[in-house]
């Protein structure tokens, strides 16, 4: 039997307090649909992952996906691999990495992997990384921590080894940014959510997603030695940088 998420409806009945969002079960749960619902040209961007990983992963190497929540980059990865290329997986839900294992099993990803549960903002040992993802992850260390996870995912990084950095990001000012959110929950609308939903998870997000600037975070790709970033997506206030070591 195929394992499905649920639809998201977590914010779907009015709460009287709001909580800090949270990956716990409810959310690992629902998050496949949530995350292709809530952001834009996921599809998309999972599609240009794996053309971007193919032409730089290396046999006999480490690809990393550093908050890889359910599995979901690295079951669209395993077809067009090299069989000798392990996968690491990072999460600090257990929950998230149970569904991750479940769905490895049913898309029959056989090839070597290790599921690693733990909080990046402690910091993070990469070896032996041809690639390294931080797909809609980066946004939720704390940005004193930052610094860190980068420089450490360098570290583990081969020669020409590519880090992958997907990102919910500020408008380069005032005008931009509430321009793309408005677009942004615009979208969100279209895809279902109603107006308490779209609140109430904002509300959630408030402490926890704390995002940068494009130009900060290829800013801190730069500053900590990678010698090539361009982006490789873009829509609104959403990005995706690419930066080879």
């Amino acid at each position: 039997m195929a394992i499905e998420s649920d639809k998201d409806d977590l914010f779907h009945e009015p709460r009287p307090a709001i909580g800090d969002f949270r990956f716990d079960r409810s959310v690992a749960t629902v998050f496949d649909d949530m995350v292709t619902r809530s952001v834009p040209y996921y599809v998309e961007i999972q599609r240009m992952l794996v053309e971007l990983v193919r032409d730089f992963a290396l046999p006999d190497s480490a690809v990393y996906d550093l908050g890889c929540s359910t599995g979901t980059t690295f079951i669209n990865l395993h077809p067009h691999l090299d069989p000798r290329i392990r996968f690491v997986g990072v999460d600090n839900s257990a929950e998230m990495l149970e569904k991750c294992r479940a769905k490895f099993k049913e898309h029959g990803v056989n090839r070597p992997f290790e599921l690693q549960c733990r909080d990046l903002n402690d910091g993070i040992v990469v070896e032996d990384a041809s690639v390294a993802m931080l797909i809609l992850t980066l946004q939720f260390i704390r940005p004193l921590r930052r610094d860190r996870l980068i420089a450490d995912i360098y570290k583990g990084l081969r020669p020409q080894g590519c880090l992958l950095v997907v990102e919910k990001v500020l408008g380069e000012d005032s005008l931009f940014n509430r321009l793309f959110i408005k677009y942004y929950y615009d979208m969100k609308r279209r895809n279902g959510y109603s107006e308490s939903e779209i609140s109430q998870k904002r509300e959630a997000l408030e402490n926890v997603l704390i995002p940068y600037k494009l130009l900060e975070n290829r800013e801190l790709l730069l500053a900590t030695g990678f010698r090539h970033v361009d982006v490789f997506f873009k829509w609104y206030n959403f990005c995706g940088l690419v930066a080879v070591k």
